[in-house]
């Protein structure tokens, strides 16, 4: 027998003590599981797509301080979650550790503010596509971009992911394999064209570190924390290595470390990558107050027809990105639905049986993503005087609606561990020791503090969204599931001594 076919094995037996039939393919190997990651974070589309923001509101310095203290403290969230994976490597993840660490109700808001969070980010990565790849496209056929011709690539670049993933995990992960590579090689294609083709000379490096300079009515420090958006956002979505921990060979190792390094990768590429594009900056001012301020930046240092193709280039890993994020966000979604956790759950679990796919999550994920923008759309057909922007309002959304899912679990584990109930034993192969208790404090305080940023004016509609979504579970719990979701089959009756238990039967 191969060594792949007994990792297989293994992997099976260990999913199924937690309750599970292997019923997704299982093929990915580690790279695979870091590149879906990686592509979900894609410094081409967060640290891209919302640089005018960033720039705006921390000016330079946003890139040389905001992306590193950023990056730090994210490095702490996924250090404690890729622990978590290796402990209960289900394709659940976030609200089956909350489950198991404390109760199903527990379990099922985990899930639920999780769903919002993903919602969220399709839209604003798909969306983020759209608002490049729309005035890219105009220029060649000759229209104007606007809200509509934006909405309807949205739309068309949604499509295009639910049909890729509707065919096939295995062409997904090569196309996400092929994604990690073509990042790397975008970013290194702009760093050279900018550090030697910029017309004239790049700014000092000083400029990179530049503070006190803000081109919003806000007071810089104020202003500072605003632009930490940027950042954030783009470290978003690394979950999908715990999403797609059922699909991938020998997941205890392979998926935390998929977690981890995606975000560890990301921000030294994408610290390079920001440092040459804000050294090339002529006039910063006028940077900010341009529609896309990235746009602006790169046709400037780059020229008419080299920016533009380096645009395109930009524009493609975006979408590599949004493909990457349907992916995670239908797992998620098809684990929730195979517990009974959602309306209509049977629906939402099936699996094609021809491609091996969650089919019917995979569509569901593309209609509630474009709700999102569509809803978001009339607002600013109703009130064409709203002060923000749809692609603040959508970042904003999936930042809180992750992280405070992100958050929950980790909570959880400290309350497991300070009760006796979470010990050493419980730990996967992958851990953080000794440390553990200190960063999961650390990430902990790092969540609620970029939550409360997040939801501030300007970006109090975002606020505004969260909170409305929050009611509505409140209502559906108490209406409903309160006294009907049996809960995951991963903590049905199963604490992690029962589980460890189990495990030693199967051996």
């Amino acid at each position: 027998m191969s060594v792949s076919s007994n990792h297989q094995d293994k992997d099976k037996s260990d999913l199924n003590k937690f309750g599970y039939a292997q019923e997704l393919l299982r093929s990915m190997g580690g790279f695979s599981n870091f590149a879906i990651s990686f592509s979900i974070i894609s410094i081409l589309t967060g640290a891209v797509s919302l640089y005018g923001h960033g720039l705006t509101y921390g000016g330079s310095g946003m890139m040389g301080f905001g992306w590193p203290i950023v990056a730090f403290f994210v490095m702490c969230v996924a250090a404690v979650m890729a622990e978590l994976a290796s402990a209960i490597p289900t394709a659940g993840a976030l609200y089956h550790w909350a489950a198991i660490l404390k109760n199903k109700r527990w379990g099922w808001y985990t899930a639920w503010i999780n769903l919002i969070g993903q919602i969220g980010i399709v839209a604003g990565i798909d969306y983020s596509v759209a608002l490049f790849a729309d005035p890219l496209i105009a220029s060649v056929f000759g229209y104007e971009s606007n809200n509509t011709t934006v909405l309807i690539c949205f739309t068309v670049i949604l499509l295009s992911h639910g049909i890729l993933n509707h065919i096939g995990i295995r062409i997904v992960s090569k196309l996400n394999d092929f994604s990690a590579w073509y990042h790397i090689a975008v970013v290194a294609v702009l760093v050279l064209s900018l550090a030697f083709f910029t017309k004239g000379s790049l700014n000092p490096v000083t400029y990179l570190f530049k503070v006190g300079e803000t081109f919003s009515d806000k007071p810089y420090m104020f202003a500072f924390l605003i632009g930490l958006l940027q950042a954030q956002w783009t470290f978003t979505g690394y979950d999908a290595s715990a999403h797609t921990i059922e699909e991938t060979i020998n997941p205890r190792v392979r998926a935390p470390w998929g977690i981890f390094t995606s975000v560890a990768y990301s921000f030294v590429i994408g610290f390079i990558m920001l440092a040459f594009v804000t050294l090339s900056i002529k006039d910063a001012g006028a940077a900010a107050g341009s529609s896309n301020a990235f746009i602006y930046v790169i046709s400037e240092a780059l020229g008419g027809t080299f920016g533009s193709v380096i645009l395109w280039l930009v524009t493609a890993a975006m979408w590599f990105c949004g493909l990457a994020s349907i992916t995670s966000f239908s797992r998620m979604m098809y684990a929730f639905s195979r517990d009974n956790g959602m309306p209509l759950s049977s629906q939402w679990a099936q699996i094609s049986k021809k491609y091996r796919t969650p089919a019917k999550a995979i569509w569901l994920a593309i209609i509630l993503s474009f709700l999102l923008a569509f809803i978001d759309y009339i607002i600013k057909i109703v009130n064409p005087d709203a002060t923000y922007t749809t692609i603040a309002f959508l970042t904003a959304v999936s930042v809180v609606g992750l992280y405070v899912a992100y958050g929950i679990p980790i909570y959880l584990k400290l309350r497991a561990k300070a009760e006796g109930r979470f010990q050493t034993k419980h730990l996967g192969p992958w851990n953080l020791g000794t440390y553990s208790t200190l960063i999961s404090v650390i990430a902990l305080l790092w969540i609620f503090f970029i939550c409360i940023i997040m939801v501030i004016p300007p970006n109090q509609m975002a606020g505004y969204a969260v909170a409305g979504m929050l009611i509505l579970l409140v209502i559906m719990d108490l209406a409903y599931y309160k006294n009907h979701f049996p809960g995951p089959q991963a903590a049905l009756n199963k604490s992690m001594e029962e589980i460890l238990r189990r495990e030693k039967e199967l051996e």
